[in-house]
């Protein structure tokens, strides 16, 4: 049970608490919803969630709303260690004896890191109906949240996701303004600092560049054991950590050559233990697992899945040197960002005859798109077996709208009687 002393504490230093000055995400957060909802905003660790939520809380009281009708609580305080449903009723009832004129006023409410409180959600959907409390939860766990929310607070809530930072709010942490028309020395800059994007976008890796590599090991060791560890109350560790490093050198994963290896090395642990372990990467948000595109869902289900990192410092820091991966990576992220994703069935790969195509998109029920990404096209042959796999996949799919993603080449060329679109990554990162 938190003690009273520690609640006042926490309410009452936040006030003193000055906010840090942001870099503006482009992710805007409704302060008000029209119907009264539960805002959620959900990520990856160290992604910016809580500074999301400053940039919210700055946005409140540019409205003027009075600060006291604002409160933040982080449950990963170690204060808060243990905090319980009856604490949280606690804490509201201390904040009102605190501050009673706010009874008869709406109060802003934000709980930070909220899945390590068991039933949190019942005293959410208790005070959203009960108090003119307008409630932001966040969260670094997609299941735990999405769950009890998909339950107990099921159409109450208002979703937004937030990850690390964009191409867009990368410049603009940098200072770099983007103009119609580039001179040939802003050109080398904004590829310059392109170079720099494709290597990571945790937003405090690239505020503190000097301490870039340490922060990047910090947020693994951090995702590894109280994400996945302490969470999921995993014992077997080294198997975990072995795990984690095929997932990152693999573009491709295999369970059953995984399962295969760990058995040469003499060590034994059933498929099932290996599935789980990579669900709970993916419920960290440290990864995603694309599939194969089909028809059929069960044929989804089966394919050998392709993995991509929240974040391409996790695969600068695990030592992999591959241009092509780094760039694949980073649309992948930008896709998700755009609304596609695995989870919600409407981005795949698609690959028939070896002939592969990086990303399919769908929308309406039907493929809308077609996407390969290629560092460069200068090699006859390289641009030849990445634009047979677009047309082949376009004729298979009857999908005619195909573009290649390349590091610095644009037009439009015909191939095959089929016109081929190319755009220059930093372009297509900056589009709307």
């Amino acid at each position: 049970m938190i003690k009273r002393e520690t609640w006042v504490k926490t309410i009452k230093d936040f006030q003193e608490f000055e906010l840090p000055e942001l870099v503006e995400r482009d992710v805007k957060v409704e302060t008000d919803p029209p119907i009264k909802r539960v805002v959620s905003i959900i990520g990856p660790r160290r992604s910016g969630k809580t500074f999301l939520m400053f940039q919210t809380m700055k946005k409140l009281l540019e409205k003027r709303v009075e600060r006291d009708r604002i409160l933040y609580v982080n449950f990963e305080s170690d204060l808060l260690v243990g905090t319980e449903l009856s604490d949280l009723r606690g804490m509201i009832e201390i904040y009102y004896e605190i501050y009673p004129e706010n009874k008869g006023k709406k109060v802003y409410l934000f709980l930070d890191e909220i899945q390590n409180v068991s039933n949190w959600e019942k005293f959410v959907r208790a005070i959203t109906d009960t108090e003119n409390v307008q409630v932001f939860v966040g969260g670094s766990s997609s299941k735990l949240l999405l769950k009890e929310i998909a339950t107990s607070l099921r159409g109450r809530t208002l979703p937004y996701h937030v990850y690390p930072f964009s191409f867009k709010e990368f410049l603009r942490a940098k200072d770099f303004k983007v103009e119609k028309y580039l001179s040939s020395s802003q050109k080398a800059k904004l590829l310059n600092l392109l170079e720099k994007y494709v290597k990571g976008g945790y937003p405090e890796a690239v505020l503190f560049e000097r301490e870039k590599e340490k922060i990047l090991k910090e947020i693994l060791d951090v995702t590894i054991y109280r994400d996945v560890v302490e969470r999921f109350r995993v014992k077997n560790v080294k198997v975990l950590k072995l795990l984690l490093k095929g997932l990152m050198s693999s573009t491709y994963f295999s369970v059953h050559k995984f399962y295969n290896y760990l058995k040469s090395l003499g060590m034994k642990v059933s498929k099932n233990t290996i599935y789980n372990y990579v669900d709970y990467f993916s419920d960290s948000l440290v990864l995603y697992t694309l599939r194969k595109y089909s028809k059929s869902y069960k044929e989804i289900e089966q394919t050998i899945p392709k993995i991509y990192l929240v974040d391409n410092g996790l695969l600068l820091i695990s030592g992999i040197e591959d241009s092509g991966r780094y760039m694949e990576n980073v649309v992948f992220l930008e896709l998700v960002r755009r609304g596609f994703a695995p989870s919600s069935h409407n981005l795949f790969y698609s690959s028939s005859n070896n002939k592969e195509v990086d990303f399919v998109l769908k929308e309406g029920g039907k493929v809308a798109q077609l996407i390969q990404v290629c560092y460069e096209v200068e090699d006859p042959n390289t641009k030849a077996r990445e634009l047979n796999a677009l047309i082949k996949a376009g004729k298979e799919l009857r999908c005619g709208v195909v573009l290649v993603i390349t590091w610095d080449h644009e037009g439009v060329e015909k191939y095959k009687h089929k016109k081929i679109k190319f755009l220059p990554l930093w372009k297509w990162l900056l589009e709307s």
